[in-house]
């Protein structure tokens, strides 16, 4: 196999796993997204070169799995997840936000109280009953 085919089928490797280096992630697996992922020009992969046969039933293959609707379904809930763990860290940096915060805030109220020679007061005032 020539080392320009062979740069062919990695380019089309790291397009079904998602992983390209030239082109949009996500872009649609055909023959010239191939090519510009090979980064050679589009329409380099030409169906009237023999050559290419095996490279281009790769591609068509390739090309019907991304497709599949149980696939996009997968994708969009990897994505749907991996968003819903973003905003899971984000609430969680928010409350450690909060509780050191709290922390200072209580901090300060008993150094001040310990300068006027007072109680501490309380974070939260006692409801009335």
């Amino acid at each position: 196999m020539s080392e320009a085919l062979t740069e062919y089928f990695q380019a089309l490797e790291r397009l079904k796993n998602g992983r390209p280096t030239r082109i949009a992630k996500g872009a649609r697996i055909n023959n010239d997204n191939v090519a510009l992922e090979a980064d050679r020009k589009k329409g380099s992969i030409k169906k009237s070169r023999p050559v290419f046969k095996d490279l281009i039933e790769a591609i068509d293959a390739s090309a019907a799995e991304q497709s599949s609707p149980e696939k996009q379904m997968t994708r969009r809930l990897e994505k749907t997840r991996g968003e819903a763990q973003g905003y899971r860290e984000k609430w969680e940096q928010a409350l450690c936000r909060e509780l050191s915060l709290l922390q200072e805030v209580y901090a300060l109220k008993k150094e001040l109280a310990s300068l006027r020679g007072v109680d501490i007061l309380p974070l939260r005032p006692k409801k009335p009953c």
